[in-house]
């Protein structure tokens, strides 16, 4: 959408000519990591189609994906394990993931626009500022881009994994809190790759992070 183009490019300024647009995959399943996706395009790129990752298909984001990191000046992905997302909460894990992916990019941007009401710090090299944009990856198409990228490495991450929980059915759900995510949970139990803090609702051992403190 070239709506989504010109909300990006209304930030350029004599000061401001690369900009990254970074989002994460992941904030509400069971199981398995968050990931989060960094981008930076020329201000004349556009890709016809980008959009928010949730309006796409499966399909339209693996079409999507190599045109994206071909056309890209530089991207970048980064992983934050359930355990972690355990000890520091999500909405912290997902900062991390932000800032991770885009510390990693082959080239420092002059601005970061951030999906979300919150922002992390950077201060590497030129970059001026972190901007949230709440429901960016509806607004930015360089948030749109890195929410692709995030949600396909993700996806694939699950699917992978799929095989040795097959009980969970991850490659269905993606780890997701299905009505038969749940009930497996129920019955047998959580794999080492659950986030027990999101669990407490399910079963009644995890009900109080201190007491999942205390056993860990």
């Amino acid at each position: 959408m070239e709506a989504m183009k010109n909300f990006d490019n209304s930030f350029l300024t004599s000061r401001v000519r690369l900009i990254a647009g970074t989002d994460e995959a992941g904030r509400g399943p069971l199981a398995g990591p968050v990931v989060a996706a960094s981008v930076i395009f020329s201000h004349d790129t556009f890709i016809e189609g980008v959009n928010d990752s949730k309006k796409l298909t499966e399909a339209e984001r693996e079409k999507l994906l190599p045109q994206i990191i071909e056309q890209s000046l530089a991207c970048s992905v980064s992983v934050i394990s359930h355990a972690q997302i355990d000890r520091i909460n999500i909405l912290q894990a997902s900062l991390l993931a932000m800032f991770t992916a885009v510390s990693r990019l082959k080239i420092i941007p002059d601005l970061i626009l951030a999906d979300g009401n919150k922002k992390f710090e950077f201060s590497s090299g030129g970059c001026r500022a972190v901007i949230p944009i709440v429901k960016g990856d509806g607004k930015s198409f360089s948030i749109a881009a890195a929410s692709i990228i995030a949600k396909v490495a993700r996806d694939r991450i699950m699917k992978r994994l799929d095989p040795k929980f097959p009980e969970y059915l991850w490659a269905k759900n993606k780890g997701y809190p299905t009505r038969e995510h749940i009930n497996a949970v129920k019955l047998y139990g959580p794999s080492p790759l659950h986030r027990k803090t999101f669990l407490k609702n399910i079963l009644p051992e995890y009900s109080s992070a201190k007491e999942y403190e205390l056993r860990e």
